[in-house]
């Protein structure tokens, strides 16, 4: 009797970049490596995210010939979040400050951060024992009718919260009973001190709520019609795998969540424990370094938009760099430069796609105007997001962005001000409104290095960008295909300028920046100069991104050592979402507000021993209790847990004397996949 094959189960993976959206089908069959199935693309529908998800995910499975039903696990890396931040997006939120005074938002760019966006002030708060103030919530209560209307979310930060969590559980319940809206508690994000800093990583979570929301609701729905009845585990910052459920009450975890998938991507197709991995995608290009096979965290939290956040991520710098960055010009210059980024645009040539007539109609009228005009090759169209995030308009923006449809229209024909463009970039900046110009995805249309969008409305855009002056009032170049060369070889020399910052950081070197610009600006000048510098990595460039293959082809000339571009590079965040593990922490804290009184605080609870033996062990019981807790709810009913302690202590004539200790579980395991 033969006996009965054992099928290897399927894994899907899935990445919603700002542009497109990836899929990858992927089984642990055919060696170590497992092996690539299918994979496909679509267009990222923002508007709608299941229409981009179901266009690639149906590509892999009519490729593959598979059953949905044979797909056990679904994995999904995202850029969405990153990319809000990068760009300043995200829904209108209301930030409530207990024990705080309103110099602390001035500290670690929170004021920056909140825009204009509500806070409330409030009495309370704990010490550094956990020991409470009076908690006077009496002006949140007046003020959550009228916030209720206008905002999408709270983020509620409480002094000390992480040592007692008492006056954010308080506010938080209040909140959620009167308003039915979603709150973000600081507690729950981050066990380190820092108020403000704290209090931007919760505002920056309450912000991208109803984004994530949207994504993972978006995927469900595509799921449950397909038949796929598989757990929906999404990729958090640190390259760990989360359930979906999880994912959606903390998704500023998912931060670099693409960049991190694309580590991991990057490790599982070349097989190298040592690199620096460059992603370029449509919004960012995503730099960071693989050391003995793992990627290295940034142990201050993860940096984007500018803010340092306490999310613990892959030390990865983010850049505003990529296929579909902003082409501009230098202002005042004799010779002006191009400049690239950091806003994304709707390239014209997808634009063409789309819409076609209503925008190559505008660019030509643009063309046979005697002069060109500031705002030609631009136009403005709504995203398609709900009414309801459009909460909150000034009467100004809620104008415009009535003018504003889904079809582009012109920006000379709608802006008849300067005041009335920074209104504009107020609604870009709510995720309301995107504006289409020329781009590197265009200039690549012109040259023919690129031909998946309409090339026709990408030459429109080159020919009204060639029109520009100079300082001497001459047109900047003579052709669109000129100008078009111009801007990917400035492509190519930032790639190369972000990676060895990235490097110079990383050595601890101070002005990398600088260093990095002057290195690269010498290495492409016709007369770099009488010193002569050159610079080498240490290690070779993997290089991902679907459109890595173009842009990195003159990058190792100039970085000094190999770049490498996988076969697989198009989908490498899809791959890396599938092969990664959970991961989740908690932590536990046993501090002595006097002699002979030890206080653990763990997770939502604050208690006291007079032994400090006991405290530790109950500290430690405790957080692998949470963490085994926290890793079933994140998706793995497999973790093996292991528990650290760190211990601050003093020596007083010879007695050891105690003053805090730290203890950290982390618990880890494949995820669990459907039977």
């Amino acid at each position: 009797m033969t006996a009965k094959t054992k099928t290897k189960p399927l894994f899907l993976g899935i990445d919603t970049g700002g542009t497109y959206t990836d899929a990858v089908l992927w089984s642990e069959a055919g060696g170590p490596s497992g092996k690539v199935l299918a994979k496909a693309k679509a267009l990222t529908t923002r508007h709608d995210l299941a229409v981009g998800i179901s266009g690639a995910v149906d590509a892999v499975l009519k490729m593959a010939g598979t059953d949905p039903a044979a797909i056990k696990l679904v994995s999904m890396s995202t850029t969405l979040a990153t990319n809000a931040l990068v760009e300043g997006q995200g829904g209108r939120v209301a930030l409530v400050m207990i024990g705080f005074a309103e110099g602390d938002l001035a500290r670690d760019g929170l004021k920056a951060a909140l825009g204009t966006d509500p806070v409330v002030f409030c009495a309370g708060g704990h010490d550094v024992h956990g020991n409470a103030a009076m908690l006077d919530l009496s002006g949140l209560e007046a003020a959550l009718p009228e916030l209720e209307k206008s905002v999408s979310g709270f983020a509620v930060c409480a002094y000390f919260a992480t040592r007692n969590p008492a006056h954010e559980l308080t506010a938080r319940d209040l909140i959620r009973d009167r308003t039915g809206l979603p709150v973000t508690a600081s507690h729950e994000l981050s066990a380190k001190l820092g108020g403000p800093r704290r209090a931007l990583t919760t505002l920056l979570n309450a912000r991208l709520i109803s984004m994530i929301d949207r994504l993972v609701a978006a995927t469900e729905g595509f799921l449950a019609a397909r038949g796929i009845a598989a757990p929906l585990m999404v990729v958090r910052g640190d390259g760990a795998l989360v359930s979906a459920a999880f994912a959606r009450q903390r998704p500023i975890e998912t931060i670099l969540s693409g960049p991190a998938a694309s580590l991991v991507g990057a490790r599982h197709m070349t097989g190298l424990d040592n690199a620096i991995v460059s992603d370029i995608g449509g919004t960012t290009t995503d730099v960071a370094v693989l050391d003995g096979g793992r990627p290295r965290l940034d142990p201050e939290g993860a940096t984007v938009g500018g803010f340092r956040t306490m999310v613990e991520a892959v030390a990865m710098r983010t850049f505003g760099l990529g296929g579909d960055s902003e082409v501009a010009l230098e202002d005042g210059a004799l010779n002006p430069k191009i400049l690239l980024g950091p806003r994304r645009l709707v390239p014209l040539a997808l634009a063409g796609l789309m819409h076609g007539e209503a925008v190559t109609a505008e660019l030509e009228r643009q063309l046979r105007a005697p002069n060109p005009g500031r705002m030609d090759g631009r136009l403005a169209v709504r995203t398609g997001v709900p009414e309801r995030l459009a909460a909150g308009l000034t009467g100004a923006e809620a104008k415009l962005y009535e003018l504003i449809g889904a079809v582009p229209q012109a920006l000379d024909r709608l802006l008849a001000s300067n005041a009335q463009n920074a209104t504009l970039n107020r609604l870009v900046s709510r995720g309301l409104v995107q504006i289409a110009g020329f781009t590197p995805s265009d200039a690549a249309h012109v040259l023919g290095k690129q031909a998946n969008w309409d090339p026709a409305a990408a030459r429109l855009g080159a020919e009204l960008f060639a029109r520009k002056r100079d300082g001497r009032g001459q047109f900047i170049a003579a052709s669109p295909e000129a100008v078009s060369e111009r801007v990917l070889t400035t492509l190519t020399r930032l790639s190369a300028e972000v990676i060895l910052e990235t490097a110079f950081a990383e050595d601890g070197l101070d002005g990398a920046a600088t260093v990095a610009h002057a290195l690269v600006q010498r290495a492409v000048d016709a007369h770099p100069g009488i010193a002569r510098l050159s610079v080498a990595l240490d290690r070779p460039v993997i290089g991902l991104g679907a459109s890595a293959p173009l842009h990195y082809a003159g990058l190792a000339e100039l970085v000094g050592n190999d770049c490498l571009v996988p076969e697989d590079t198009d989908v490498a965040n899809a791959l890396g979402a599938v092969v990664g593990q959970v991961r989740v922490s908690a932590e536990a804290r046993v501090s002595q507000p006097k002699e002979g009184l030890f206080r653990v605080a763990s997770g939502e609870s604050v208690r006291d021993f007079t032994d400090e033996a006991a405290a530790i062990a109950a500290a430690e019981k405790d957080v692998r209790a949470i963490a085994a807790g926290r890793a079933r709810a994140a998706g793995t009913d497999s973790a093996e847990i292991e528990i650290a302690s760190e211990f601050r202590v003093s020596t007083v004539e010879g007695q050891r004397m105690f003053i805090e200790a730290h203890v950290v579980a982390v618990a880890s395991g494949r995820p669990r996949i459907a039977v």
